[in-house]
C-alpha cells in the first residue's frame, strides 16, 4: 500500500491539482486500496499452488537441457513481484523461479536417472507460508481502506442530504 503524499509543504503543480480536487482523491484512494486487494490475491494463489505442487516431481533434463518424451516434467514454481503503477497503486507481476527445479534423491521413481535423482520443483514452503501471511494482511488493511472510503462517502452523502 502506498503512503498519502504530504498535505503541507511544496508540491509539484501536479499534486496540488490532484489533491485541490476531492472526487479525483477519494476514487484514486480506493482505486489504489482495489490495487493492492487484487495483487494480495494474486500474491495468495500463486503461493497457493506452489504449495499444492511442491512434491510434483519430474525428470531430469540430461546434459544437453533435453528431457525424455515420455518422462514427466517438474512443477516450474512461480513467485509475485510487486510494482508501482504510475498513477497509483500497485501491480503484481507473476514470473517463474529460477531454478525451476533441485535434484533429488529418489531411486524408486520410474523417471529417475541413473543416480536415483529426479527433479523436484524449488519450492521453500517457509517461503511460501511467508508469502501467505504478507498476502492476508496486506489484503486486510487495503480492505479496512475500502471500508473507510465507504464509511467516509455516505457521511458526506448523509451531510448534503
Amino acid at each position: 500500500m502506498r503512503g498519502f503524499p504530504p498535505i503541507f509543504g511544496s508540491r509539484p503543480a501536479a499534486r496540488v491539482s490532484r489533491l485541490t480536487d476531492p472526487g479525483r482523491l477519494m476514487s484514486s484512494v480506493l482505486s489504489i486500496a482495489i490495487s493492492g486487494m487484487q495483487a494480495a490475491t494474486t500474491r495468495l494463489e500463486v503461493s497457493a499452488r506452489n504449495v499444492a505442487n511442491a512434491r510434483s516431481a519430474g525428470a531430469l533434463p540430461d546434459a544437453q537441457g533435453n528431457y525424455s518424451a515420455d518422462a514427466p516434467r517438474a512443477y516450474i514454481p512461480q513467485r509475485v513481484d510487486q510494482v508501482d503503477l504510475s498513477g497509483g497503486g500497485t501491480q503484481a507481476v507473476v514470473s517463474n523461479v529460477a531454478p525451476s527445479y533441485v535434484p533429488s534423491y529418489d531411486p524408486g521413481a520410474p523417471y529417475a536417472n541413473a543416480d536415483g535423482q529426479v527433479a523436484a520443483p524449488n519450492v521453500d514452503l517457509t517461503e511460501e507460508a511467508i508469502q501467505q501471511l504478507v498476502a492476508r494482511y496486506t489484503f486486510a488493511a487495503n480492505a479496512r481502506v475500502v471500508t473507510a472510503y465507504d464509511q467516509m462517502v455516505k457521511s458526506l452523502l448523509d451531510i448534503t442530504a
